[in-house]
């Protein structure tokens, strides 16, 4: 009885399905944008945009809690649309920033909450200091590109940011601590 029960066993492992691994996705730097807002003086609601960013998805459509995400972008490329509000953001007001200075994510684990939602835990070092950030995510779509006959997947996401947590909070809270974060990105299967 026992040789039988170990032969269906050894027989059971031998015909399992593999699991899947993740795949590789590197981000269509020019579909992917992070959008920021926050209150000024109570008068008005300023935005900034951070695009053209490079980064990569371990991407596991079978068990996407098994997925991840890396990001990271020169906090100069910051577009304001205003140049003396740039240069402010980059004095010691705010960055006091160098060429070199790097935003940066990392997922640390991925919760699925639904078909397409998720709340994707990671760090996030801006200025110098790392703070877990809880990111609300919506993957919108994957499937074949159209146009790039490829493999391809688009995500949203939003978050709440405290300035002062990354001690760029001057003149909180006339304008406000609390920075609004909205990000879209395009994500390619990566070549090879």
């Amino acid at each position: 009885m026992n040789r039988i029960l170990a032969a269906v066993c050894a027989a059971s492992f031998v015909a399992a399905p593999a699991f899947a691994e993740p795949e590789a996705y590197v981000l269509d730097s020019s579909h992917s944008q992070i959008l920021f807002s926050y209150n000024h003086l109570g008068y008005s609601t300023t935005w900034g945009l951070f695009s053209g960013f490079e980064g990569e998805i371990q991407f596991d459509k079978e068990d996407p809690a098994n997925s991840s995400v890396e990001v990271s972008f020169p906090v100069r490329s910051m577009l304001t649309g205003w140049e003396q509000r740039f240069q402010h953001f980059m004095s010691d007001d705010f960055f006091g920033a160098d060429e070199n200075e790097m935003v940066t994510f990392a997922s640390t684990s991925i919760e699925v909450t639904g078909d397409t939602t998720a709340e994707i835990t990671g760090d996030l070092t801006l200025n110098g200091v790392t703070k877990e950030v809880v990111l609300d995510a919506v993957m919108t779509q994957a499937g074949d590109h159209p146009m790039e006959q490829k493999p391809w997947a688009g995500f949203t996401a939003t978050t709440t940011l405290l300035r002062s947590d990354y001690e760029v909070g001057a003149f909180a809270p006339y304008v406000s601590d609390e920075v609004q974060v909205q990000i879209a990105i395009e994500a390619m299967k990566a070549d090879g």
